[in-house]
């Protein structure tokens, strides 16, 4: 599983979650910082990657949107307040966790990170 951070996260995160063993790269370090939301999902889309973002209410809606028009994409993972920025160990680890838990989400699914 590979994951796209969205910019609204702690580069730091991505770093760390690759200390992890995790495929995982920042908006930051690819230099796409000011995308729009679909541009960004479009993108991780392409790369076969999820989408982990704080924004949640217009990526549900993103979502659905493309669910009702049969686009697919590789998921979009939605990490919770309770999670803070300022601690990019505790996503990267709970990134981790996520990725670890048993099954498959398959393609087109949204989700919520827990710390």
């Amino acid at each position: 599983m590979r994951f796209l951070l969205d910019e609204d996260l702690n580069p730091a995160v991505a770093e760390i979650a690759r200390g992890l063993g995790l495929d995982a790269v920042s908006i930051h370090e690819i230099d796409r910082r000011g995308y729009t939301d679909p541009e960004q999902l479009r993108f991780a889309t392409s790369e076969g990657r999820v989408l982990v973002t704080r924004n949640r209410d217009d990526f549900v809606r993103l979502t659905i949107s493309w669910f009702q028009t049969g686009d697919l994409h590789a998921g979009v993972l939605v990490v919770p307040r309770s999670l803070p920025n300022h601690r990019p160990d505790r996503i990267a680890h709970s990134l981790q966790r996520w990725r670890d838990r048993p099954g498959d989400p398959g393609l087109h699914f949204l989700a919520f990170l827990t710390p």
